[in-house]
C-alpha cells in the first residue's frame, strides 16, 4: 500500500463522520425548534393577558377571563408538548462533536412556564380588580 493510499480516509469512516455530524445538526435544530415552541407559548400567554386587559369590561364579566384562560392554558400546553418532543428526540440522538444539551434543563423551563401559566390563571379568577375576590 502506498503512502497516498494510507493517508486517504476510508469511505466508511467518512460516512460515519457525516452521520455523526448530521446527528449534531439535528440536535441543534431541535434546540431551535424548542425555542420556537417556547416563544409561541409565551405569545399565547401574552395574548391571553392582553385580551383580559383590553376587553376586561365584557358582559358577561366572566367571558373575558374565560377567553384569556383558554389562551394561557394553550401556552402551557405548548410548553409541555415542546419539552416532551425535545426529550424524546434527545433520547434517540447522541451528540458527537458538540456538548450535548441537558434534558432536565428543557424540562425545568417547560415546567416553569406551565406553573407560571397556572398561577396566572388562578390570579385571573381569584383576583378581582386588584382586590381579593370572594373565596
Amino acid at each position: 500500500m502506498t503512502r497516498e493510499q494510507q493517508d486517504k480516509p476510508n469511505s466508511n469512516d467518512l460516512a460515519a463522520e457525516r452521520t455523526e455530524l448530521a446527528e449534531d445538526r439535528n440536535i441543534m435544530a431541535m434546540e431551535r425548534t424548542f425555542a420556537g415552541w417556547i416563544r409561541t407559548a409565551f405569545a399565547a400567554i401574552g395574548i391571553g393577558l392582553a385580551f383580559r386587559a383590553v376587553f376586561g369590561a365584557f358582559d358577561p364579566p366572566w367571558l373575558a377571563r374565560a377567553i384569556a384562560t383558554l389562551f394561557i392554558l394553550a401556552g402551557a400546553a405548548l410548553a409541555w408538548s415542546a419539552q416532551r418532543r425535545m426529550c424524546a428526540t434527545l433520547a434517540r440522538l447522541h451528540s458527537h462533536k458538540l456538548e450535548g444539551p441537558s434534558a432536565p434543563n428543557f424540562r425545568l423551563l417547560a415546567y416553569a412556564v406551565v406553573v407560571g401559566a397556572l398561577v396566572l390563571v388562578a390570579g385571573l379568577w381569584i383576583l378581582n380588580d386588584g382586590d381579593l375576590g370572594a373565596i
